[in-house]
């Protein structure tokens, strides 16, 4: 049995903060048994201590089941052993457990923190998720050069200089980019274009660039700029026009009506800025409102993002495992995981009071520095802003149930199109992508009833097939995507040693929680949930595979699995039929030899044909990265211990690659930062290792 290990909290201080433990009871069974999760618990709990800190319950594989957050651990898990009172929910969690992990903290909100962090790490599948897989958008005004570079960026924070944000979406920070260059002339380029230029590019010429780069302004002049922008961005907007209305009028009293217009462009910009701002929130400062909506058992949370007064877009959340918990828990457990990627502000507004409202508070001051206030606006713009975003989560919420009602009819559809015994969960795709060959990429894209699964794509580096041989390289993608299942123990009827035997490459039994109540099945039930983010794919059966492309790509995938003893799987190819295009229809091909079409308009082709597109244009990318890489690659890449820094220092003396093979070993010792040992190095793999 394999376990899944318990890292290290993401925290500077984690070694000062945080104490782990392991709960050394385990019990073998692998179905749910209530009696058996029980025991498990009380022997934990004999080793707690009245200590603040966050447990885990684990299966029997050692995969996370639940994170928790206590004041005291003794009182909080030893709760779990009086079932009497407990839910349904947690019932059948605790019939899973088998073992706990436990990690003490000095003092209630940092637990809290640490609960969500590793929520967000595990997604255990009895806690709510804030599933969300872009981070967000800022605009970082950098502050590490004479003359600051303003720019988008999304990830970790590490580049000194001020960030704004969040924005909620690409579209939208780009947007304010773009108006922020005509109203403040800041340069967006690279310091490396920067120092390389010797006459203004084009966007000096189109008056979003003060060109500082070649001296059209100096540093002081620079300066005021980045001070106004600093200003604007940090809610001062309307002094920041104020200024440049006095400017511009100054400017044509003294008849410069080319700085007049300039000023005159600046002021438009800012003026879009406001104007694109759907919401008034003039006097709020820095807030985020969150309103949330349930219905028909899905929770819908809405987001506006407040800074300096300014509206800086919004976003809809649909939180996963929300089951049966009071929507106040499901708001809590949404801003815990929000903020676990995103700066919280001094004010955060709801629509309702929460559980452990001013812990959470204390937590989030923790994260952030300054006090964060938690509250329920009452009146004013506040109470407004609270209207707006209750009124849009609701909307919103409407729409996605609608469009969930579609899906599932899809699907049905779809089930009975392609003569499935369910609906699928699973959905996956698969296509080939090369030029003659050469540069082949193999591409698994999954699909469940939710969307696109991206943390589940899967590319294959094609090796065995170097022609143009579409069927091979299929045949080796379906291959390596199936071998470890094919090996799985639960495989097959009966003796699964005749399909290989022998264990999955990562160790695990291959079981989890839906597959035990069909022990001799090879895939999970239909209608279980989807995989967890970061699950090995190698060990999750799909409900359906669907392959781009027409009869011979059918015969290769049927004919390897059926040389795996694989049988059971449904498949399906999409081809483009004879008369693709304005009356043409896709054909799909079944494993039997059958042919079936669908109507030009039917929602089920048109759902059909988003798959494949999909999965096309992952393989695409993905084969022009690798030729990308190949166009830049050298063959100094080759040689063992050759780094970018000795392939430069041999690149320069040499000139090229082929004259640094066919030099002398004295020639390369004499090479600028290549030793005796490297050079030797270099000389052996080409001529007697290479």
């Amino acid at each position: 049995m394999s376990r899944t290990k318990a890292g290290t909290p993401h925290d500077p201080r984690g070694k000062e903060r945080f104490n782990e433990e392991r709960a050394t009871k385990t019990v073998a069974s692998a179905q749910p048994d209530l009696e058996a999760g029980i025991a498990a618990i009380r022997e934990t709990v004999k080793t707690l201590k009245p200590r603040p800190g966050v447990y885990r319950m684990l299966d029997t594989r050692g995969d996370v089941l639940y994170v928790g957050k206590a004041r005291s651990l003794k009182a909080r898990v030893a709760n779990y052993t009086q079932v009497k009172g407990l839910t349904n929910r947690t019932l059948r969690m605790i019939s899973q457990t088998r073992a706990m992990e436990i990690v003490t903290t000095n003092s209630e909100a940092e637990a809290l923190l640490l609960e969500a962090q590793l929520v967000k790490r595990y997604r255990p599948p009895f806690n709510v998720h804030l599933r969300d897989d872009k981070s967000f958008p800022f605009i970082l005004l950098r502050a590490d050069h004479a003359f600051p570079r303003i720019q988008k960026h999304r990830g970790a924070r590490r580049a000194k200089g001020n960030y704004y944000g969040p924005f909620a979406s690409a579209g939208s920070v780009n947007k304010t980019l773009n108006a922020l260059q005509k109203l403040f002339l800041l340069r967006s380029c690279t310091d490396s274009f920067f120092n390389n230029r010797d006459r203004p590019c084009l966007l000096y010429q189109i008056k979003r660039c003060s060109a500082p780069c070649v001296g059209r302004i100096d540093e002081d002049g620079y300066e005021k700029l980045v001070r106004e922008a600093k200003d604007f961005l940090g809610g001062k907007s309307s002094a920041v026009q104020a200024e440049i209305e006095k400017q511009m009028a100054k400017a044509a009293e003294d008849l410069d009506f080319e700085t007049a217009a300039i000023l005159r462009d600046r002021l438009r910009a800012a003026t879009f800025i406001q104007g694109s701002q759907a919401i008034n929130a003039a006097g709020v400062g820095d807030a985020d409102v969150f309103a949330l909506a349930a219905k028909g058992g899905q929770v819908g949370v809405q987001a506006f993002f407040i800074r300096g007064g300014q509206n800086w877009g919004h976003r809809t959340f649909y939180p996963r495992n929300t089951g049966d918990l009071e929507k106040a828990e499901v708001l809590a457990d949404v801003l815990l995981q929000f903020y676990e990627e995103v700066p919280p502000p001094r004010t955060v507004l709801v629509d309702r009071e929460l559980a452990e409202q001013a812990l959470i508070a204390e937590a989030l001051a923790e994260k952030a520095g300054p006090a964060v206030a938690i509250s329920i606006p009452q009146r004013g713009t506040r109470r407004k802003l609270m209207q707006q975003a209750s009124r849009n989560a609701v909307e919103a919420l409407d729409r996605r149930l609608a469009e969930t009602g579609t899906k599932a009819r899809i699907l049905r559809d779809l089930a009975e199109f392609l003569e499935l015994d369910d609906v699928p969960q699973r959905i996956e795709i698969y296509d080939n992508s090369h030029i003659q060959g050469a540069k082949a990429v193999g591409a698994m894209v999954v699909a469940s009833p939710e969307g696109f699964e991206k943390g589940q794509y899967r590319k294959f580096n094609i090796k065995s097939a170097q022609t143009n041989d579409d069927f091979g390289m299929m045949r080796e993608v379906m291959s390596r995507r199936f071998r470890a299942l094919a090996s799985l123990p639960e495989f097959g009827e009966g003796d699964h040693a005749q399909h290989g035997g022998g264990a999955p490459e990562d160790g695990h039994d291959g079981k989890g929680p839906e597959q035990q109540s069909v022990p001799h099945h090879p895939q999970p039930a239909a209608g279980g949930p989807p995989p967890r983010s970061g699950e090995d794919h190698r060990t999750i059966w799909p409900d359906l595979v669907l392959i781009d492309g027409g009869k011979g790509q059918m015969s290769s995938v049927r004919d390897t699995l059926e040389e795996m003893g694989i049988e059971h799987v449904p498949l399906i190819a999409i081809a483009k039929g004879p008369h693709h295009g304005r009356e043409g229809r896709e054909v799909f091909h079944f494993p039997d030899g059958r042919e079936k079409t669908l109507p030009v308009n039917s929602p089920l082709l048109f759902y059909l044909q988003t798959l494949r597109d999909e999965v096309h244009r992952y393989a695409i990318g993905a084969h022009r990265a690798k030729r990308s890489r190949a166009i830049t690659a050298s063959p100094l890449d080759e040689i063992p211990g050759i780094g970018p820094a000795r392939k430069r220092a041999l690149l320069l003396h040499f000139g090229t690659a082929g004259k640094v093979r066919a030099a002398a070993l004295d020639d390369l010792k004499r090479a600028p930062g290549i030793s005796a040992g490297v050079a030797q190095q270099i000389y052996d793999f080409y001529h007697t290792g290479g």
